[in-house]
């Protein structure tokens, strides 16, 4: 009789995290160079697998640094990848390089989230945009509940919908590439207490948008600034802070927004700060 693995066991998680990746034990077993039978019994608890083999297998599945440890944990051994502070020592240099890169986007708004969309820092121009629209930072601090908030920056979104869509998109993908990210899943629930959220949008896939680029578009008083967007994350990490980091760097989509921006600059210091905006 096989016994059916509970859902915090490692042999759980490896199974989880190969369904995510939508492979057949087969094909993990051939990347991975290990027998079928072997796979099957670290899946179903049947045998325990060693350090080595975890790492190897999260490896090939590509599993992110914070679900290593998770998978190290449940199956017996210590975390290998560490978690910094984003105020630590160590991680002055990256600081900087951050800072560097969003001081450069100005005039142009730029921000950091973490893998929870959380902005933990942004530039000069964010933040001004952000009292301009809102007369005062954002209600909430993560770029989700902000969009779903209608007391937050949703009543400034004119394509709100569109924007609202590809977030959520967005979530569900993320979820099905981390199931085990529980932090992920309490923010798609809250997601869904918001109003007006469509039906659609709880459940995945939901369809992509036809467009080759989503827009953001703000207005207020008259005012349509419109804004495409480029992720930027950092490379070769082995700390989970670095790894989980996005710099999201908002660019002009029309000639009108660029032109307001280009007036802003001229009534203003636009020397980059090299000590940046607090880090949270």
């Amino acid at each position: 009789m096989h016994m059916r693995p509970q859902s915090n066991t490692v042999g759980a998680l490896i199974r989880e995290w190969r369904t995510a990746r939508r492979l057949s034990q087969l094909q993990l077993a051939v990347d991975a160079d290990v027998s079928t039978r072997h796979l099957s019994c670290l899946e179903t608890g049947r045998s325990s697998p060693s350090r080595e083999m975890i790492l190897r297998l999260s490896n090939v599945l590509d599993v992110p640094l914070r679900e290593r440890n998770a998978m190290l944990v449940a199956g017996g051994f210590a975390p290998l990848y560490r978690e910094s502070s984003l105020e630590s020592g160590d991680l002055k240099p990256v600081r900087r390089a951050v800072e560097y890169l969003i001081n450069q986007h100005e005039p142009y708004p730029a921000f950091v989230m973490n893998r929870y969309w959380d902005v933990v820092t942004m530039n000069h121009s964010a933040n001004r945009l952000f009292g301009l629209l809102r007369e005062g930072r954002p209600g909430h601090s993560n770029v989700l509940l902000q969009v779903l908030d209608p007391e937050d920056l949703r009543p400034y979104l004119s394509n709100w919908s569109e924007v609202a869509a590809h977030l959520m998109h967005h979530l569900h993908q993320d979820l099905s590439s981390m199931p085990t990210d529980g932090r992920l899943k309490a923010l798609l629930d809250m997601a869904l207490e918001f109003p007006d959220i469509r039906e659609c949008w709880r459940q995945k896939p939901l369809s992509p948008s036809p467009d080759p680029l989503l827009t953001t578009c703000f207005r207020k008083s008259g005012m349509n600034l419109r804004f495409f967007s480029i992720i930027s994350t950092l490379g070769t990490t082995n700390d989970i802070t670095l790894e989980e980091l996005r710099i999201e760097s908002l660019f002009p989509a029309d000639d009108e927004t660029s032109s307001f921006f280009a007036r802003e600059a001229l009534h203003r210091d636009t020397t980059p700060n090299p000590d940046g905006l607090p880090w949270s």
